[in-house]
């Protein structure tokens, strides 16, 4: 339980951003930067992510459905995207994803969310006819295959949420499940690992490749997709085998004591054959590969396993966090990938997922920290490193409250 003072400084300073948000035509008044994440279509830097929040305020009483219907208009403005850069982060799908919330809470919305599903189901069997192919092969998978952000792990969180008794849920789940499954690999790389840099093309400071355990690009994202499908009671065979198997890759790769435990954010093949990550390369504690993104992987793998020593250690890893300054100052940024709002609302996942009153009781003063660092930020508006993300997770800490369709789905937390 939130107390009333921190709560109301959260709800205010999020109900002042959103109030600077409410205008599409005055939010990029300087013109919007270059590259498609700033294309209406895109979750993590347009119109869509913005309207997530404004849908999110609505679905709780405290922003109007005008606003957010004004910017869902802005968002599906123009030709809709379904090839194949379509993902849970743009195009048909992100679409689909910001009008499920608002569907819930709306009929208005239902016959376009139809429209969008179809396209969002052609593009998800469209990857996972490739993602099989590439199997098949017995090749190593590409970055965009399966993580969150472009390739099947997220496009698998949407359809947990919208439909998890679908045909193409299950077909999703079951890649997941087979995107575990050893490869011919006299190394004894997992299967996930991938011939590419952490910025997913070839690089010559990898020359092998690299294991990503983040939940933006990498394991960790279908490790939080396969666990919340078990929790759910969803059956595909090979499941709880799939989540052992990232776990005990996971678990190889633990660093530090049960006290304070923290994973690498990706490891190189010199690393892998050296059995050895040294301490400085600790990735600072963000959601995209840091700890707010792990320790809540970690968490899900643990309920769905039934295993309570991993609770305990993921949540050992996030409250030592909490409490550690030097930690909290490697995230100068206010938003939910690289900053204080996926920190704060990745905590706030994981203290209400188990009732753990010891993680609670750190968020009033992480809170404060991200609306001070708001106080004094040039806001970028998009929703994945600015002011619409930190908006939310603020809202979200302060109503404690998160309904279904869970807001942050897109970020693998729920």
């Amino acid at each position: 339980m939130i107390t009333a003072a921190p709560a109301l400084a959260a709800l205010s300073t999020a109900d002042h951003l959103a109030r600077a948000l409410a205008d599409p035509s005055t939010v990029w008044l300087g013109g919007r930067p270059d590259g498609a994440r700033a294309w209406p279509q895109s979750l993590a830097g347009g119109a869509s992510g913005i309207a997530l929040l404004h849908i999110e305020r609505a679905r709780a009483g405290l922003g109007g459905w005008d606003t957010a219907h004004t910017w869902l208009a802005t968002a599906v403005y123009g030709e809709v995207s379904a090839a194949a850069n379509a993902n849970l982060y743009f195009g048909a799908p992100a679409l689909a994803f910001i009008t499920h919330c608002a569907a819930s809470a709306s009929s208005r919305y239902l016959r376009v969310l139809e429209r969008l599903d179809t396209a969002t189901f052609t593009a998800t069997r469209k990857r996972l006819a490739e993602a099989h192919q590439r199997i098949n092969r017995a090749e190593r998978p590409p970055m965009e295959e399966f993580d969150l952000i472009q390739g099947l792990s997220g496009l698998g969180a949407y359809h947990l949420s919208r439909h998890p008794d679908h045909e193409v849920t299950r077909d999703v789940l079951a890649y997941l499940v087979r995107l575990t499954e050893p490869l011919p690999d006299p190394a004894g790389l997992p299967p996930w690992w991938m011939n590419v840099a952490p910025t997913g093309s070839p690089h010559i400071d990898y020359p092998g490749g690299h294991g990503n355990f983040g939940l933006s690009h990498g394991i960790g994202s279908a490790l939080s997709v396969l666990s919340l499908a078990l929790l759910r009671d969803l059956a595909v065979p090979g499941m709880v085998d799939a989540v052992e198997r990232i776990c005990a890759w996971t678990d190889q790769w633990r660093q530090d004591d049960d006290t304070s435990p923290w994973w690498p954010g990706y490891i190189s093949m010199q690393q892998a054959t050296d059995h050895h990550v040294h301490a400085a390369l600790r990735p600072r504690p963000s959601w995209c590969y840091g700890v707010s993104g792990t320790a809540r992987a970690q968490q899900l793998a643990g309920l769905a396993l039934r295993d309570p020593a991993r609770v305990q250690t993921a949540e050992n890893a996030i409250l030592a966090t909490l409490r550690d300054p030097l930690q909290l100052d490697k995230l100068p940024e206010i938003g939910l990938c690289h900053g204080m709002a996926g920190l704060l609302h990745a905590a706030w996942r994981m203290a209400t997922e188990t009732d753990n009153t010891e993680i609670a009781g750190e968020l009033p003063r992480l809170a404060d920290r991200l609306i001070t660092a708001l106080d004094q930020d040039d806001r970028d508006p998009e929703l994945l490193d600015g002011a619409a993300g930190a908006a939310l997770a603020l809202h979200t800490f302060g109503t404690d409250s998160a309904p279904a369709p869970h807001w942050d789905t897109f970020l693998a937390l729920a």
